[in-house]
């Protein structure tokens, strides 16, 4: 509801108006004639130019600007895993490790290096097989994503439990931070084959210390418009949400961890 206010003078007031403004005159030209007084108020000070003050949009930029601490310290991020980090249907500038590294370099870290390892179709066995390989990169950190594929080829879950065991042990040994990307299946191979397969992730975060990304496809998986035609990799779009949603809350604790440890 709009409220609508209406005032009229009468004839009486608006002479007793102008008498009010005579009066106020005649004050101000006696006080121009009196002597300024001294002192240091803020009346004195001189007037800025307008030219001279930042506009919002200036202030804004420079307390975003200081608001992001640089950390020239070198790190090496391995994401180590199958398709789903290879980024297969996307562009090489859109997958999920190229796009954690052009966000984790505006967050300040200018000499952040994330190394993509991802290969189409990799079992966990293929993987633990070429760990001598990738381990050449010597990653202070490594985002592991594996298991999809074995699931897909029904591979015994102790087997898969088995093979991301060996391999967060042999990361751990040369001397890599583990985050693990935990994965879920379609119920098509049975309740029981999916449950299982589900609960191993967090079984080895808790056993060997790892850090969890809970589903490493949270907020993407299932969703049409965020995965390309095989209903099975994301979009480009898909990955921003893996990487600002499902990554970074994750790994940036493990970072600023390391950063401190390093200034010490």
């Amino acid at each position: 509801m709009s409220l609508s206010l209406r005032f009229s003078l009468s004839t009486p007031l608006i002479k007793r108006a102008r008498q009010l403004s005579l009066a106020l005159l005649a004050g101000v030209a006696l006080g121009a004639c009196s002597p300024a007084p001294d002192n240091n108020t803020e009346a004195n000070e001189p007037v800025s130019d307008p030219a001279s003050i930042p506009t919002t949009d200036e202030v804004s930029r420079e307390t975003a600007a200081e608001s992001v601490e640089v950390s020239e310290q070198p790190i090496t991020i391995l994401a180590l895993g199958d398709s789903l980090t290879e980024g297969l249907g996307v562009d090489p500038d859109d997958n999920y490790p190229a796009q954690l590294e052009s966000q984790l370099k505006k967050m300040g870290y200018p000499n952040i290096t994330v190394v993509n390892s991802g290969l189409s179709g990799e079992t966990s066995t293929g993987l633990v097989n070429r760990l001598d390989w990738v381990l050449q990169t010597k990653p202070d950190i490594t985002i592991l994503t594996i298991g999809a594929n074995d699931a897909m080829r029904g591979i015994e879950v102790a087997t898969i439990e088995n093979n991301i065991r060996t391999a967060i042990k042999r990361l751990q040994a040369d001397g890599s931070e583990v985050i693990l990307g935990g994965m879920q299946i379609y119920d098509n191979l049975g309740s029981d084959y999916v449950e299982s397969f589900a609960a191993i992730y967090p079984r080895i975060a808790e056993d060997t210390g790892v850090t969890l990304i809970p589903f490493f496809l949270e907020g993407v998986g299932g969703d049409a418009a965020l995965n390309q035609a095989d209903a099975i990799h994301p979009t480009k779009e898909g990955y921003k949400i893996i990487v600002n949603e499902n990554i970074l809350p994750v790994l940036t604790p493990e970072l600023e961890s390391m950063v401190a440890s390093e200034g010490n």
